[in-house]
């Protein structure tokens, strides 16, 4: 059973229910969980619309890309899964949720939020590009069947105050009042990323390809070119090379002393 829905949560998404159109039309609220991801995963199976969404003020199993642990401390951020059918939606789903929590980041608060291939939400500060703060991150994970992929569930974490990050996670995560010295509202941060995502899914689907949703993409994502970084290719050494942009498939593209590689996969290290 879920719990009573904070005021200022209730209040930020009831003023915003036309221009978020299906996320958030069913709302369930935890003040700890698992993984909100895994109540969506178990929604969808039983046939929950898209746009049902799962909020937590706490998580004791989250998790992020490549099977990592999302620390998701008690009142320290927003934990937030939501269930996505349409098909159009679907390849992009990953692109289209980080041009969403980059933008409803910087309508809500004013902080110039950044993309870092393919799915971290960065603070920008004077600092280099690989010392910037992770601010938020998405997870979409899709449930296949015969007929291909049925749904994703797509999770996203946001740390809005402060908390106990870890050791190995102290100078590489931030959060969005650290990066601006001040209070956050976390209702508008809330329904501003619900609002983004509505428009850059129906984006999608009324252009019939991601192209808009790239430019986008791009636009908050400056280190897509010109970077220099490395990445491990299928267990050998690594590869180094300098980004070149996205190709129309999502994947990084990279300039080496070899040509123009693709990643779609896997860790990449900017330096």
């Amino acid at each position: 059973m879920s719990d009573p829905f904070p005021p200022d949560l209730a209040s930020a998404l009831e003023s915003t229910q036309q221009a978020r159109g299906r996320f958030g039309s069913r709302v369930f609220y935890f003040n700890q969980t698992g993984s909100t991801n895994d109540l969506a995963a178990r929604a969808a199976e039983r046939g929950d619309p898209e746009g049902t969404l799962f909020v937590a003020a706490a998580q004791t199993a989250g998790r992020g890309r490549l099977g990592r642990t999302w620390f998701s401390p008690p009142d320290a951020g927003l934990y937030v899964s939501t269930i996505i059918r349409r098909a159009e939606v679907i390849p992009w789903v990953t692109l289209a949720a980080g041009v969403a929590v980059a933008e409803g980041i910087r309508s809500a608060t004013g902080l110039p939020a950044q993309l870092k291939w393919p799915n971290d939400v960065v603070a920008v500060g004077s600092r280099a590009f690989s010392a910037r703060r992770k601010v938020a991150g998405v997870l979409a994970e899709a449930s296949s069947g015969p007929a291909g992929v049925q749904h994703v569930i797509l999770g996203f974490g946001i740390n809005l105050r402060a908390g106990s990050f870890p050791p190995e996670l102290a100078d590489r995560a931030g959060s969005i009042e650290q990066e601006l010295g001040r209070p956050i509202d976390g209702g508008a941060v809330l329904a501003n990323v619900l609002v983004a995502l509505n428009d850059a899914t129906r984006t999608l689907v009324e252009s019939g390809g991601a192209s808009a949703l790239l430019e986008r993409w791009l636009a908050l994502s400056p280190s897509a070119r010109g970077a220099s970084i490395e990445w491990d290719a299928g267990g050998a050494a690594s590869r180094s090379g300098i980004t070149a942009g996205v190709a129309d498939d999502g994947a990084l593209l990279v300039t080496t002393a070899d040509g123009v590689e693709r990643i779609l996969s896997g860790e990449v290290r900017w330096r």
